[in-house]
């Protein structure tokens, strides 16, 4: 069995996850990593992703997360984000017209602050979609 450690996710609303993982997958502003039980300590930034982390039975885990903070502890690993979804909470629906909307407003809007919040709304719906694709849904 591969050694574990202490994973948590926290939102501004709620303890989204709390228990032992093997490995944490996930999109920092430099790119994407994975850590393991015992690896150096560090804090970074996180990009809107897709999260997979394996947990101490070795089960695939799948989320949404949005931006946020990402801190490796040597016993303890604390990711804090904006949101997190599991993939039965996501509303498919809703992400697909979210990233029509998204798509239409980047390409008629002349405001280019409009247009980058328009980005990240596309971000965050394109990943949700992205969660449901993994999940055969």
């Amino acid at each position: 069995m591969a050694s574990s450690f202490s994973f948590e996710i926290h939102t501004p609303y709620r303890l989204f996850y709390n228990g032992e993982a093997q490995s944490v997958t996930l999109q920092l502003w430099d790119g994407e990593i994975c850590v393991y039980a015992n690896h150096s300590a560090f804090t970074a930034p996180v990009l809107t992703c897709m999260l997979r982390f394996k947990d101490s039975e070795g089960e695939l885990r799948t989320a949404f997360i949005s931006e946020g903070l990402f801190q490796v502890k040597e016993f303890k690993y604390v990711l804090i984000v904006n949101s997190a979804e599991w993939p039965d909470e996501i509303n498919k629906d809703l992400a697909l017209a979210s990233r029509q909307q998204s798509q239409e407003i980047i390409k008629v809007s002349k405001d280019k602050s409009e247009i980058e919040k328009a980005k990240d709304k596309l971000r965050r719906a394109e990943y949700r979609l992205k969660v449901l694709e993994g999940m055969g849904k």
